[in-house]
């Protein structure tokens, strides 16, 4: 018998710092990031670039969310 996958609430966990990546951009709150600014942070290393990876990760599953 196949065991269950224990579900996680995997985006809860893995915001440890809300507005962090906001900061490091230094874009004003209130303000959306511009995706081309978000892309060039993504290919960074470190955690700026985890940051970044992580948004649009986020940004694609919210589109997906309103197609339906």
């Amino acid at each position: 018998m196949a065991k269950r996958r224990r579900k996680r609430r995997w985006i809860a966990e893995a915001i440890k710092s809300p507005g962090a990546l906001r900061r490091q951009l230094g874009v004003k709150a209130g303000e959306t990031i511009p995706p081309d600014v978000l892309a060039a942070a993504a290919t960074r290393p470190g955690k700026l670039g985890r940051r970044a990876r992580l948004a649009q990760t986020l940004n694609k599953l919210r589109r997906k969310k309103h197609r339906r």
